[in-house]
């Protein structure tokens, strides 16, 4: 395990990434302070042996020389990752959607209460990464594998501490795959592979108890007013529905690939009716939402609203935890949305 630090070289490293981001951005007075609520590290001469690693990511690669004691996580489900496998971050994002009054995703402070750990400093809610805020709670190590880092953003944080970002595409990492980064980024590797096999294991179990789902065709969508937004295969949601037994519809592929957009399709209202598949899983924040698509004109032009062969999915928890699924929130959602999934493949004539 690393040397502890001294009060000193703490003071000397916070002066150094100040000026570092003061060069590099604009600042306004850091709102972070010198102690932070959790910390992370304390693996143990089994993960301190795992350094250095080298992860190669979309911006090239990081190196991680020594286990991290201080871990900032930014995007989503990285935060659950490190929880899940004994490292508390120092800092988090702020999840407003899913998130209790002080955005904090319930899976998430179950999980810390559970462990007896003190609820990090929440980061800012906003799009960009928090650059100032990140520098103040003083990182080691940054994750964020799955998340919408820009190639500017990930130079500043890099010039903070080793940063890790996604593989090929923001928000498009798939959730094993971010397990299993943040596994390596922390020296964590066997504990990630037995945290994924224990996940498997209750996955499997749910398709094994529902072999009405093997083999039915499924698209996930958003339904909006103006627009809908499909899922594609590659994204973690969709993944993980394959999981199940499903298989991606080949109505979903065939809307081709649009602009800009790197994890779903956009589709016009007055396009629905291509979308076929033998079930529709749908998301919406309320259930006034999901009835107004469901009896709308715009639903109806869906088989699968017509036939009821659609799983609703209602509720910013229930669709935050696996939209997509986390290390945490997959299994603390999965009885609920198993069983959508299973009325919805019913009414599809799957059973």
């Amino acid at each position: 395990m690393p040397a502890p630090r001294t009060a000193g070289r703490r003071r000397s490293r916070l002066a150094a990434r100040a000026l570092t981001v003061a060069v590099l951005l604009p600042l306004t007075a850091c709102g972070g302070t010198e102690e932070t609520a959790a910390t992370g590290g304390g693996g143990g001469d089994a993960a301190g042996s795992a350094f250095p690693v080298t992860l190669e990511h979309a911006f090239g690669s990081t190196e991680v020389q020594a286990e991290p004691e201080r871990v900032v996580t930014w995007g989503w489900g990285s935060t659950d990752a490190a929880i899940a496998l004994g490292v508390v971050p120092v800092a988090i994002p702020t999840q407003s959607y899913g998130g209790d009054e002080e955005g904090v995703l319930p899976w998430v402070r179950e999980r810390l209460e559970q462990d007896g750990a003190e609820l990090p400093e929440l980061l800012p809610d906003q799009t960009e990464a928090p650059v100032e805020a990140i520098a103040a709670a003083d990182p080691d190590l940054i994750l964020a594998p799955y998340s919408g880092l820009t190639e500017s953003e990930y130079e500043l944080l890099s010039q903070i501490a080793p940063t890790v970002a996604y593989p090929d595409e923001p928000w498009a990492t798939p959730w094993r795959e971010t397990i299993e980064i943040v596994g390596e980024a922390l020296g964590r590797d066997e504990q990630a592979a037995d945290l994924l096999a224990d996940i498997d294991e209750q996955v499997a179990e749910q398709a094994a108890a529902h072999p009405e789902l093997t083999g039915l065709t499924v698209a996930a969508v958003w339904p909006a007013p103006d627009s809908f937004s499909v899922y594609k295969p590659a994204d973690a949601r969709v993944d993980f529905l394959l999981d199940l037994g499903m298989e991606s519809a080949p109505s979903v592929a065939a809307l081709g690939d649009g602009e800009g957009e790197t994890f779903y399709y956009t589709l016009s209202p007055e396009r629905l009716g291509e979308l076929s598949s033998d079930v529709l899983v749908a998301y919406a924040d309320t259930e006034a939402a999901m009835e107004e698509f469901l009896s709308g004109p715009q639903g109806q032009l869906m088989e699968q609203v017509r036939t009821g062969a659609v799983a609703q999915v209602v509720g910013q928890q229930l669709i935050a935890a696996v939209s997509p699924p986390t290390a945490l929130s997959l299994t603390w959602g999965l009885d609920e949305y198993v069983a959508e999934l299973s009325a919805a493949a019913q009414a599809a004539g799957g059973a």
